[in-house]
This record gives structure tokens, C-alpha cells and sequence, in this order.
């Protein structure tokens, strides 16, 4: 006899009006934290400008990694994460949003990056860097790099979306084509808003490992929170089919992305201190500098040394509970990542009380109108594709 055929799962919608609590306490947290970085600009504009640019890219490496995951469901092919593809989907729509809260940090170039205003002749070193180093290009790039990726999600959100409606298999191969193309799209996009706005905080530091690093963390992290997005609404009711074979893939992407972080930035360790040339030590001899020095070490230790074997474990990738916390601590890593890769150079002797709060208001302003638009957004299309081809595969998944 042949095996009974698995029937596709019932449409879920997200019902907004049971989340009405949440989505007003997540648009006051964002007003609330807005208005108190405005404050702090008023206050303390050098302090505003390191603070919400470390906040910022925090939020913009969250949402370009899950662009990153989507277009590699598409590139490959994948059918397991069709059930939770549409979460995803529902983040990158969010890019766009990202280019009203990069504008601050337009109003202080000067006050972030030393070369911005360092006349020609003053600095030898950024005088041969000026070809890429000046301000009509970096805003040409800043716009492609919010163009193109708001583009590519769009698009992806869109075909998906609309394929809920009409089922046409041709909104796949379109998907499939957006995904390879949006790929190197994203790797050119992710390594170079890292270098014009992380690497060039101190324009005489440079390291060709730079992008890699930043696309390791934002791609973990990114996928730490598509675990914890998932469960949230499975613990509400949705998502029903997930299964533990879907956390179990999920948390071995984790693991991996893991070790590549560990592995990258070991390389760029290594390279930096044998190499021993001073523009590229002073990275690493700033942030072990004073109780920098405390966060640095906790940052490889937290991040690698502590998540990596309790991942290694079949049992905790199949543990929503478990596979949860170990997500959260992976997104606070990311938070202390960046935190470490910005404040030193505001703050070269060590981090203040100061640094935290001033991080905290622009940190939640943005997470709150962030997060107010990600449940909009869960509102307005079914909770995973309804008609994709792929989602019976999906449905009976086992690793």
C-alpha cells in the first residue's frame, strides 16, 4: 500500500487585534527611546553620534542577515525552511526603514569619522585613500548600499506573497533567480557599509578580513532571531507544523555560523599580531585597553568558548526552550560585538556608565518601531507560504 498523502496545513493569519498590548508597548518603547537619544544629542552630541551608529548597525546587521538567509533559501533551492521562510520575509521588509534611521547619522559624519573634514596634505595616509575616501562617493554608496538591498527584499517579499494568492510556479524560478543574484549583492553591500562605517572610524586601520567578520556575526545573529521569532509565534498558536526536525537545521546553522565566526576572527587575529604593523595593531591594542580589555576577552569567550559546545549537542538543537536561550546569548554577543567595535574610539581608555545609557535609548527606540512594524507587517500575509511547491517537502521534513 502507498503511504496516505500529507494534506497542506491550514492558512494562518496573525491576528493583530490579540497583540494590540504589544504592538502599543513596542511603539512607546520606540517614541520613549527616540525621544531620550534626541535628549542625549542635545546633551552630548559626540557621545549621540557613537552611540546611536552602534545601535543602528546592530539593528541593520539583524535585517541584512535574514535578507542573506532568504536569498540562500532561494539560491539552493531549500524545502525544509519553507514553513518559516516567511518570517524572514517579514524582517527584510523592515530594510527600508532602516534609511530614515540612518539620517542621524548623516548629520554627524564629522563628528564620527576624523577624515571627513581633514583637509588634503594634512594626512598622508588618508591622502592616498581619498579616491575612496570622500564625501560625494560615500554618498553614492550609502545610497546603492539602502537601494539595492531594499530592491532584492522587496521583490522576494512580493513574489512570495502574491504566489500566496495565484500559486503560479513561475514566482519561484523568479525567487530562485532574485536569491543568486541577491547574494553577491549583499556580500558587496554587508563588506563595505562595514568598511565606510565601522572600519573607517579610524581611516588608518585596515584589515581585508573586515567584511567577512562583520558578515559572520550579522548572519548568526540573524538566524538567532529567526529561531526566537519562530518560537514566539508557535508558543501563540502558529506555526503548528514546525516540527523539532525544522530547530534541529535551524540550530545547526547556528552552530556553524558559530565556529566561521571564531574561525574569522582568529584569522584576523593571528594575521594582525604576526604582521605586528602598527595601523593594523592599533585595533586590538585599543580594546585591550583598560576595562576594554574585560569586554574583549568575555566577547571571545561568550560568543565561541561557551556557545559552541552546548550547540554541539543533538538534544539542545532540539529543545525549543534550550535552543532559545542559547539564541538569546548569541544576539547579546552581537550587541557586545559591535558595542566593542565602536564605542572604543569615542571612548579610547576605557568604557563609562555613560557609553551604556546613551546606547540603551537609541537601542530600544529603534527595536520598538522596528518590532511595531515587523507585527504589522505579520499581519498582513499568512504566517507561512500557503502555495509554494515546496511546502509538502517542508512539511514532512526529518534530518
Amino acid at each position: 500500500m502507498s503511504a496516505p498523502r500529507l494534506a497542506a496545513p491550514a492558512v494562518e493569519k496573525f491576528d493583530l487585534s490579540k497583540a494590540a498590548s504589544l504592538r502599543n508597548l513596542l511603539l512607546i518603547a520606540g517614541v520613549v527611546g527616540i525621544i531620550g537619544a534626541l535628549i542625549g544629542w542635545v546633551v552630548d552630541a559626540r557621545q549621540f553620534a557613537f552611540s546611536w551608529l552602534f545601535a543602528f548597525q546592530f539593528w541593520y546587521s539583524l535585517c541584512v542577515g535574514c535578507l542573506f538567509w532568504t536569498c540562500l533559501h532561494h539560491a539552493t533551492d531549500s524545502e525544509w525552511s519553507v514553513l518559516v521562510r516567511r518570517q524572514l520575509e517579514n524582517v527584510i521588509a523592515l530594510i527600508p526603514l532602516l534609511i530614515a534611521f540612518f539620517l542621524p547619522i548623516l548629520f554627524n559624519l564629522d563628528v564620527l569619522y576624523r577624515w571627513w573634514n581633514t583637509e588634503p596634505g594634512a594626512d598622508a595616509l588618508l591622502d592616498a585613500k581619498r579616491g575612496y575616501l570622500n564625501h560625494g562617493f560615500f554618498y553614492v554608496r550609502v545610497i546603492a548600499y539602502f537601494g539595492l538591498l531594499s530592491l532584492v527584499g522587496w521583490m522576494l517579499r512580493s513574489h512570495s506573497v502574491e504566489q500566496d494568492v495565484d500559486g503560479a510556479a513561475r514566482r519561484t524560478v523568479a525567487m530562485r533567480k532574485l536569491g543568486v543574484v541577491g547574494i553577491p549583492i549583499i556580500a558587496v553591500c554587508l563588506t563595505f557599509s562595514a568598511v565606510d562605517w565601522l572600519m573607517a572610524l579610524d581611516h588608518h586601520w585596515f584589515s581585508t578580513m573586515w567584511g567577512v567578520y562583520n558578515f559572520g556575526g550579522a548572519v548568526g545573529a540573524a538566524m538567532a532571531a529567526w529561531i526566537l521569532i519562530v518560537s514566539a509565534l508557535r508558543e501563540r498558536g502558529y506555526l503548528k507544523p514546525v516540527t523539532m526536525e525544522h530547530y534541529h537545521i535551524m540550530g545547526k546553522f547556528l552552530l556553524a555560523f558559530t565556529i566561521f565566526w571564531a574561525y574569522i576572527g582568529f584569522s584576523q587575529y593571528m594575521l594582525i599580531w604576526y604582521a605586528n604593523i602598527p595601523e593594523e595593531t592599533i585595533y586590538f591594542r585599543l580594546r585591550n585597553t583598560g576595562n576594554w580589555y574585560y569586554l574583549s576577552t568575555l566577547l571571545t569567550v561568550g560568543r565561541f568558548f561557551l556557545p559552541f559546545p552546548i550547540l554541539l549537542t543533538q538534544w539542545v538543537k532540539k529543545v525549543p526552550d534550550k535552543l532559545n536561550a542559547v539564541s538569546w546569548w548569541v544576539i547579546g554577543m552581537q550587541l557586545l560585538d559591535i558595542f566593542v567595535m565602536v564605542i572604543p574610539v569615542k571612548s579610547t581608555l576605557g568604557f563609562t556608565f555613560m557609553d551604556v545609557v546613551f546606547s540603551i535609548f537609541p537601542l530600544v527606540g529603534m527595536g520598538g518601531i522596528l518590532g511595531w512594524m515587523f507585527l504589522n507587517n505579520l499581519g498582513k500575509s499568512a504566517t507561512f507560504p500557503t502555495r509554494d511547491p515546496r511546502l509538502l517537502a517542508s512539511l514532512k521534513l526529518t534530518n
